[in-house]
């Protein structure tokens, strides 16, 4: 399986979710643009091709990222 770098993750959901709050004030079409870019990013980001799923995965392997450096950082937990 695909595994991007957090860091991109975590940027492109950001960005998502503020372009989504932007497309609910003023429905642009430059933003709505945009949001299908990131759409599509995060599908490549990981492995997926469903806009749905892929938000899903992003956040599922962030949080896989996150417990791993935790029990690297503290073996006992």
């Amino acid at each position: 399986m695909l595994m991007a770098h957090p860091a991109v993750l975590r940027n492109l959901i950001e960005q998502y979710g503020t372009l989504r709050i932007l497309q609910a004030q003023n429905g642009d079409t430059e933003v709505q643009q945009r949001m299908d870019d990131i759409a599509c990013a995060h599908c490549v980001a990981t492995g997926t091709r469903d806009e749905g799923v892929d938000a899903l995965a992003a956040l599922i392997q962030l949080f896989c990222t996150l417990n791993m450096l935790q029990r690297r950082l503290d073996p006992g937990s």
